[in-house]
């Protein structure tokens, strides 16, 4: 059975382009290879491939293992970390109480 079929506007998937990116530099940066990475992480080589071209159909946990064997795990806790527009909302409702 086929993958479902995600579809991204294109500024979102320019966000997808670059976490790919930023996760291809740190894995040359650290000089290793798509196998070595894709066999720590425990995933197929293609599957990596996919993560490094910014594919939205790949599991957040294919991209956290991939972070993970990169060293780079922590900064899965910076997503949505910061709540600005939740905190303007919840502001907006403490200075206008319900009556």
């Amino acid at each position: 059975m086929a993958g479902k079929k995600y579809i991204l506007f294109p500024r979102h998937q320019k966000i997808l382009d670059q976490v790919g990116e930023n996760i291809k530099l740190a894995r040359k940066r650290r000089r290793l290879t798509t196998v070595q990475v894709a066999e720590r992480a425990g995933i197929d080589r293609s599957t990596l491939s996919e993560i490094e071209k910014g594919s939205g159909s790949v599991s957040m946990a294919a991209y956290f293992n991939t972070l993970r064997v990169l060293n780079l795990h922590n900064d899965f806790l910076k997503l949505a970390a910061d709540d600005e527009f939740g905190r303007k909302l919840q502001d907006i409702e403490l200075l206008n109480p319900k009556k």
